[in-house]
């Protein structure tokens, strides 16, 4: 028998850490507004500090249990945490409990009742390579949400586990328009550089992480910087940034580049942009690509694990690399919707003097990006074109065909 919950609708808890700024907290507070319609929806956070959405109208329970320093803390927290939500399933009694990102999904297996449906939510590759978490959770849950058919693959192969499916991001293409549009960003450039020259901008997002490999990025547009005077580059996201403006100094390219720290309004900046620029060392399915991508810009990314190729590619073939290296050819795909390069080193480089010839070949991807009107133009335009695909409508529907079983 089915819980009714409010007006005979089925009960929909979402479990996610926090609501900070971030890409499955988006995803997060997006089901639920989606979802209200058919379930009665309750989010679980551990935290609700410094909630950076609009969550009104939304039930939000805060289990008060925020983040603890050291081994021991966190091994603790963990089941603090997996008491109290037990307890909170047994008196709610939903039908449904979807986890977002490795914290959540471990605290929603281990509080698993028998009675709802344990829904955990991979978010991103490395996920994957938790080997052990992976195994507990193949035992313990009766769906494994996957944000990229990469990483559903690599689920089945490894694991031998089939109670899964791929459910992209969704993104409100119209709202993310309509944000953009609203305010201007606090930039410190005019519309031209000193020489009359109308300033082309570069545009990227993400905490300050070395799985961002912003090292990368600021290398390379060091080189951008240097053939394309009027270039800059904005790179949104929480953190000092310490680390990089330092290199950003060593590089000569201070006053090229704006770290513009974490935003509300993040599309007032992402608008400026000509292209959006990637350099993860592992993804799930970025999101802020999508949303420049929906804005116009035209994509460059390398090839991380995972969502790029799926993203920019019709086919999500990357193999052509291989066939590239072979013949001596500059490694590139000039894909459907935005362009991919062969993923660069893992380990964080800070020595400025030190470019790598795969940061040499990102930034030529992009200088005759800048240089090629027509080109810029069509991959923009192809950008917007495969933005539409991630609409909540498909999500929704998807979403709904899962949780009827079918």
């Amino acid at each position: 028998m089915k819980n009714t919950g409010t007006e005979g609708k089925r009960k929909l808890m979402l479990v996610s850490p926090m609501l900070h700024q971030g890409g499955f907290e988006r995803v997060c507070i997006t089901t639920a507004r989606l979802m209200e319609a058919c379930f009665d929806v309750t989010i679980v956070v551990f935290s609700a500090a410094d909630i950076a959405y609009d969550v009104s109208g939304l039930h939000i329970v805060d289990l008060h249990l925020g983040v603890r320093k050291g081994k021991l803390g966190k091994i603790l927290n963990i089941m603090r945490r997996s008491l109290r939500l037990r307890r909170l399933k047994k008196e709610m009694r939903p039908d449904i409990v979807y986890s977002f990102g490795p914290s959540a999904n471990m605290v929603n297996a281990f509080s698993r009742t028998g009675w709802e449906k344990v829904w955990l939510g991979l978010r991103n590759y490395t996920d994957v390579e938790e080997t052990v978490k992976i195994r507990l959770f193949v035992h313990l849950a009766d769906l494994m949400i996957c944000c990229s058919k990469r990483i559903e693959e690599e689920l089945r192969r490894r694991f031998h586990f089939d109670k899964t499916c791929t459910l992209y991001n969704l993104y409100d293409i119209a709202a993310i328009r309509r944000e953009a549009e609203r305010k201007e960003p606090d930039l410190p450039w005019g519309e031209k550089d000193e020489e009359g020259r109308k300033i082309r901008y570069l545009v990227s997002m993400g905490r300050d992480d070395d799985m961002k490999g912003f090292w990368h990025m600021l290398k390379a547009f060091s080189l951008i910087h240097g053939e394309i005077p009027e270039s800059r580059l904005i790179l949104l996201g929480a953190g000092s940034f310490s680390l990089y403006k330092q290199l950003a100094s060593e590089l000569g390219i201070s006053g090229a580049v704006h770290f513009a720290g974490m935003q509300r309004e993040p599309y007032k900046y992402l608008k400026k942009g000509e292209i959006y620029l990637l350099t993860s060392r592992n993804e799930g399915f970025p999101n802020a690509l999508v949303e420049g991508m929906a804005l116009g810009l035209a994509a460059v990314s390398v090839d991380c694990m995972t969502g790029p190729a799926e993203i920019l590619l019709e086919d999500g073939d990357t193999s052509r690399f291989e066939r590239q290296r072979s013949d001596g050819e500059m490694p590139v795909i000039y894909g459907e919707y935005g362009i991919l390069v062969p993923e660069m080193a893992r380990e964080r480089n800070l020595e400025a003097g030190d470019i790598s010839q795969e940061e040499r070949n990102f930034a030529s991807v992009v200088t005759g990006l800048l240089k090629d009107d027509a080109l810029l133009e069509h991959y923009r335009s192809a950008a917007v074109q495969r933005a539409r695909l991630f609409t909540f409508e498909s999500y929704a529907e998807q979403f709904l065909r899962l949780a009827s079983g079918r």
